[in-house]
């Protein structure tokens, strides 16, 4: 089955979450950040994430894509913003009949996808789905982490492959 698509303006949700906002001192640490966030937000919700940040005044800069931690993390080119290249890919996806989440604050960026076909969601939006996310992930998995006491390897075995490795063990 397809996923859909989450297009993500890496820029401005830097600026719309606080929790990323303070870290601006150090712009590369807020985009790790940032990707670490989406990175299982998409996996939970099974989402093709695509990462834009703009480098539209980086001096002969040129697009360029890379993956990491399962989502793309896209560089635009010089001269060319975040916000048009979503809008290109948003319309090239929806016309692909893909399902298409543009993340977003920007008012004409989500007028245009919008008019694209797209859906919108704004920072604020994912944020608090993203947090709701984490608490499920949360009460899913870490009950059964946290109650299932000490977890040694011969307890996950099957009786044969434990005996094999106690014999090596005792040089037998």
């Amino acid at each position: 089955m397809a996923k859909d698509f989450l297009l993500v303006d890496g820029y401005n949700v830097i600026n719309a979450w606080n929790n990323l906002m303070s870290t601006t001192v150090n712009l590369e640490h807020a985009r790790d950040k940032l990707i670490d966030l989406l990175s299982g937000y998409g996996a939970y919700r099974g989402l093709q994430v695509r990462l834009v940040f703009d480098a539209q005044k980086v001096q002969n800069a040129m697009t360029t894509e890379e993956e990491r931690q399962g989502i793309t993390i896209v560089y635009t080119r010089e001269g060319l913003t975040a916000d048009s290249y979503i809008e290109r890919l948003a319309y090239q996806l929806v016309r692909q009949s893909e399902r298409v989440y543009v993340v977003t604050s920007d008012a004409a960026e989500q007028m245009a996808v919008l008019g694209a076909g797209a859906y919108r969601i704004s920072c604020r939006e994912l944020y608090q789905d993203l947090v709701e996310v984490e608490k499920l992930i949360h009460t899913a998995y870490a009950p059964s982490v946290l109650n299932s006491g000490r977890q040694e390897v011969h307890g996950r075995l099957d009786n044969g492959v434990s005996q094999r490795l106690e014999a090596i063990r005792r040089n037998r």
